[in-house]
């Protein structure tokens, strides 16, 4: 058996377990590495598209179909992300203890904090004041990272229905909100309700409540065991095919009616089309059981089918998977200097690009500038090119110095 690791690092992944086979651990750097190229348009778009500072792009009173999927598409990453990340920890502790995984799970879930607060922040900001902070789907990461640490000690006939409860029953508490700039509200919009709060000269927003992805990194963990010494990948492959295709059933059963799993519903549009897009337009924030549904479900899926696959395209797109936190915080800054040059042809101050306060003065401050949806198009696959060589060269650098602990975190 032809063994390998993976490092075990963000934005969603970490070390494989040696004893995996290189058609395994193929699938999974082919889905995540998919999923970080996708992750880059939408942020491509939110730098460069005009119309990014004027309306959401899910808005069916004002987009188009491309632009609808365009952002639609990236709804894909993050819990893809997670339910990853949780296969990745189950697959790692086959050589740990429970308490040394659990050890390396909280350390790995400050340090992304960590970098979440500091070098992620300021990629999006380029505010040397800090004044605004975004905890988003790296913050997200970490916090379900130190809450499986302590999950993981469960009986698994009680961890398996945990994940499920979490994620199937919390839209149940969709009504409930606490307002106020106070310790009450923080804590409920840590968990489950996107809010803004201020906090002496700090603006946080909270854009990831968590507690669906602690279920979605729970389950990720307990799907994990097939990818275990000793599961045959026939079985595998039916197991993950069987609950994908349960999982997208389910979605158009709950959704077709309204009958339950997310906020909104959808409703009849003036064409099929836009009637398709309200059908498939889900809430994100927190994301929906039908979010969830529809994402993971065409992830396992998609899992099951590339086992076996290998060709230049998966090679190619397999490189970002494999080093996911360096693409990740490149993709960001590179996207940002460009827009700083691009709004400077444009014949605006370079410093409208930096020193932002909060995403309402981003936005108000940006109204007029801004190019098409081709060339937001055309600087996201530039941006994505640009990054294959040294995404390559440091994937090359981390397979030859594998004692070198550090390159874990990067």
């Amino acid at each position: 058996m032809q063994r390998r690791f993976i490092n075990f690092n963000i934005p969603n992944d970490f070390q494989q377990m040696n004893t995996l086979t290189t058609a395994r651990i193929r699938s999974i750097d082919l889905l995540r590495g998919l999923i970080m190229i996708i992750m880059a348009l939408d942020h491509t778009r939110e730098y460069f598209h005009s119309d990014a500072f004027l309306f959401d792009p899910l808005d069916l009173q004002k987009t188009s179909v491309l632009l609808f999927f365009t952002r639609w598409i990236t709804h894909f990453c993050a819990p893809i992300f997670v339910l990853l990340a949780g296969v990745s920890a189950r697959i790692s502790g086959q050589r740990k203890t429970k308490k040394e995984l659990a050890v390396f799970l909280v350390k790995r879930g400050f340090w992304l904090i960590f970098l979440e607060i500091t070098v992620v922040n300021f990629s999006w900001f380029f505010n040397i004041h800090f004044s605004f902070i975004l905890l988003a789907v790296i913050w997200a990461l970490g916090c379900c990272m130190i809450f499986l640490a302590a999950l993981i000690f469960l009986p698994k006939k009680i961890l398996l229905p945990l994940g499920i409860l979490l994620i199937v029953a919390h839209n149940l508490l969709d009504k409930i909100h606490f307002q106020g700039n106070n310790l009450t509200g923080f804590i409920w919009s840590f968990f489950h309700d996107q809010n803004l709060f201020t906090v002496g000269h700090f603006k946080i927003l909270v854009a990831y409540p968590l507690l669906p992805y602690i279920g979605v990194m729970t389950l990720g963990y307990c799907l994990g065991e097939v990818y275990t010494a000793g599961v045959d990948p026939y079985k595998r492959k039916q197991i993950l095919l069987s609950i994908g295709s349960f999982c997208l059933l389910l979605f158009f059963i709950l959704r077709s009616g309204n009958y339950y799993g997310d906020p909104a519903g959808w409703s009849k549009q003036p064409t099929f089309t836009f009637s398709f897009l309200s059908f498939i337009k889900v809430t994100k924030y927190p994301p929906s059981l039908d979010y969830l549904l529809i994402t993971e479900g065409f992830a396992l899926i998609f899992l099951a089918l590339t086992e076996t696959i290998s060709n230049s395209l998966t090679k190619f797109i397999s490189v970002y998977g494999r080093v996911p936190m360096f693409y990740y915080i490149l993709h960001i800054y590179l996207i940002h200097f460009f827009a700083l040059v691009a709004i400077t042809f444009t014949g605006r101050p370079w410093t409208q690009m930096t020193g932002f306060d909060n995403w309402i003065d981003y936005i108000s401050g940006m109204k007029g500038y801004g190019f098409s949806l081709g060339t937001v198009y055309l600087v996201w696959i530039s941006i994505v090119l640009l990054l294959y060589p040294l995404c390559k060269k440091y994937d090359r650098y981390k397979a030859s110095h594998r004692n070198k602990w550090w390159l874990s975190y990067l």
